[in-house]
């Protein structure tokens, strides 16, 4: 009884809550949005290519923001990176960029070994993060994951083809890192000369099975967009961090003398630009980042298809090899029986030979042996008459 009055004293001093909202499945995706809105989101560029030719002005053009940047010259003995991180907001999202740039890419005389320093640290963050999940006690929560998320690739506007420092180095990143090849200073050269340019190196891409990043197109709702952008691959981009008064607005934009390419001017008036092609995908938005795991997910499931198919190939491969090489074996053993055959019977002739040669000594050794008894029987009966003679003779006397 004494139980039973606790119980109902406990529920008389409870305090009711009151719902702050709809309760139901159907709020999870706000849920998430919120969360994920709330934590902040991370976010890692590498750009590649030569000094001088326009990374950080692209990416303060980019993010619309005055990044600190350094002066890099032409004299470097090796390839460094230097990877700087930058907290920013949009609204009410905040996002923790990094930006990789590489330092004294392609000025050294011998460029054999330039691409070798970005794979190793590629390869480097990919260990790091790998160690920290397999850790008892991991905190990916908190964890700075400094995995690329994407490559720029700036490729000079020299209208012509690929450089072939360019060429490798995608090949050698394209199974690590989604790779989106841009052209730098696409204001230099003409619109027909950058149509050109892109159709050969499009080309020189696929001719060298190089595999850059491919906008998704399994989606219904954005398949048309991404189509199109794909078809814009690669990317001619004009970078500039100073603002010309245009139509009374302050665009970030180049002044020449013939007139304004502006950096953020619409797909119909200019296809120098980067802002409606890749900020979409690189923006700060929460649909953007569960996209990004999904194209993560799917290069994966490539990845390992590819493992898969290169495995199949090599075991084929492997089978083959053994097969000829079991073949090779097999005439070897033909051969080695044929001149073994051969040996066998110059043996048996020799040892004919021999046999006949023996033979032939066993006849004349025992012709000999007959004649030896022979002579020593006449000499001893020759000794016997001279002795028998001899005595006589003393008989006589």
């Amino acid at each position: 009884m004494a139980s039973s009055g606790v119980v109902g004293q406990m529920d008389m001093n409870a305090r009711p809550l009151a719902l702050s909202g709809h309760v139901g499945f159907d709020s999870l995706p706000d849920q998430l949005v919120n969360k994920s809105t709330s934590q902040g989101f991370c976010f890692n560029i590498l750009c590649i290519g030569e000094t001088g030719i326009g990374k950080s002005t692209l990416m303060d053009t980019l993010f619309n923001t005055n990044f600190e940047n350094f002066e890099s010259s032409h004299f470097e003995p090796k390839v460094r990176l230097r990877a700087q991180t930058y907290d920013l907001q949009e609204s009410n999202v905040r996002l923790k960029l990094t930006v990789v740039n590489t330092v004294g890419f392609g000025d050294q005389m011998n460029k054999q070994q330039s691409y070798q320093h970005i794979v190793d640290y590629i390869d480097t963050q990919f260990e790091s993060y790998l160690q920290e999940e397999l850790k008892i006690k991991r905190s990916l929560h908190n964890y700075h994951d400094s995995r690329i998320h994407a490559c720029l690739n700036f490729i000079a506007p020299s209208g012509h083809s690929l450089k072939s420092l360019d060429l490798v180095t995608m090949k050698k990143l394209d199974s690590k890192v989604n790779i989106i090849p841009v052209i730098a200073k696409a204001d230099t050269i003409s619109k027909s000369e950058l149509h050109k340019f892109k159709i050969k190196i499009m080309s020189e891409l696929v001719s060298n099975g190089v595999q850059i990043y491919q906008f998704p197109i399994d989606d219904e709702t954005v398949a048309n967009i991404n189509t199109a952008m794909n078809g814009h691959l690669p990317f001619a981009v004009v970078g500039s961090t100073e603002e010309v008064n245009i139509g009374n607005k302050m665009l970030k934009a180049r002044q020449y003398p013939w007139g304004v390419v502006q950096g953020e001017n619409t797909e119909e008036e200019c296809d120098r630009k980067i802002q409606e092609k890749l900020l979409p995908y690189f923006s700060f938005k929460p649909l953007f980042f569960v996209s990004l795991q999904q194209t993560y997910e799917a290069k994966r499931q490539e990845f390992v298809g590819e493992l898969q198919r290169r495995e199949e190939e090599m075991r084929q491969t492997f089978v083959q090899r053994v097969e000829e090489k079991e073949s090779e074996l097999k005439d070897g053993e033909r051969e080695l029986q044929g001149k073994f055959e051969q040996l066998k019977r110059l043996h048996a002739e020799e040892k004919s030979k021999l046999e006949e040669k023996r033979r032939s000594l066993e006849k004349e050794m025992s012709v000999f042996s007959k004649r030896r008894a022979a002579s020593e029987l006449l000499q001893a009966q020759a000794f016997n008459t001279s002795s028998n003679n001899k005595k006589d003779k003393e008989r006589k006397k």
